[in-house]
């Protein structure tokens, strides 16, 4: 039987949602969508890269506390609520993932769930397939 390992970055959404920050299966590293939450609940204050630095922080510590590294990351999923920003996120993005280079989707989407998200991201690991 494989285990399920469950990480948690402490949001307050996760236990009143009831989803974990990501959960390890095997060699495989799912994270959740990741929006750019501070440790104190209250929102990353800034504009899309910061933002996007943050989300990308978040999910790479969950990876870290469930046996990956950045460099595990093989799919990344980036929603950002305006298009102008797609520069600003790709920065940040390539920052941390610039000889990674994970497959990646950049998707426009109407709205996230604080007014004040300009982006939310989502990533998937394979533990062991770094390069």
């Amino acid at each position: 039987m494989t285990t399920r390992t469950k990480a948690s970055s402490g949001s307050p959404f996760e236990a009143t949602i009831g989803f974990s920050r990501a959960v390890r299966v095997g060699d495989r590293i799912l994270v959740s969508g990741t929006a750019p939450v501070e440790p104190d609940g209250s929102s990353t204050p800034g504009g899309a890269e910061a933002q996007t630095a943050r989300c990308l922080a978040i999910i790479v510590a969950a990876i870290e506390q469930l046996g990956g590294s950045a460099a595990d990351v093989v799919r990344t999923r980036m929603f950002l609520t305006d298009a102008a920003d797609a520069d600003a996120v790709g920065r940040a993005h390539g920052a941390v993932f610039t000889d990674i280079r994970p497959a990646s989707t950049m998707v426009v989407v109407a709205a996230l769930l604080r007014p004040e998200w300009k982006v939310e991201i989502e990533a998937e690991a394979i533990v062991g397939t770094a390069a």
